[in-house]
């Protein structure tokens, strides 16, 4: 399941949309953020990236008028990116079908209690995740 659910919600969110997984969590922060802006450290944290990675990303959807990066006004040395409207409407028409797809693989074929003891056993590896820093 590890290896397989991620490559499947992969394959249908990139078929879908023509966003990878990576992109679209970075869109989706953006439009979660207070005036869809965040800080690259902060976008970096949010979607557990390293500054390099999320870089080469931020490139690619500026390139794609899907966001914007600048020098952030109240700091010249930290760089902030906005969501553009074409992201918004990007992330806003990939986010339903991603989660139909998240629905079909994961909460569907489970019931109630099962639902229930996945999230006890996905807290507790969280926790030990933590734990262990």
């Amino acid at each position: 399941m590890i290896m397989e659910l991620p490559a499947a919600l992969e394959s249908d969110l990139q078929r879908t949309t023509g966003l990878t997984t990576f992109e679209y969590l970075v869109l989706a922060n953006l439009s979660e953020a207070d005036e869809r802006t965040l800080r690259m450290s902060e976008l970096a944290a949010s979607a557990n990236s390293s500054l390099s990675r999320l870089s080469h990303v931020v490139r690619r959807l500026a390139g794609n008028g899907l966001v914007v990066k600048r020098v952030c006004a109240d700091d010249g040395r930290v760089s902030v990116v906005e969501l553009t409207k074409a992201g918004l409407r990007r992330v806003s028409a990939a986010a339903p079908l991603h989660v139909a797809k998240v629905r079909e693989l994961v909460v569907e074929p489970l019931t109630k209690a099962d639902l229930i003891s996945l999230g006890r056993a996905a807290q507790a590896i969280t926790d030990r995740i933590a734990e262990s820093g």
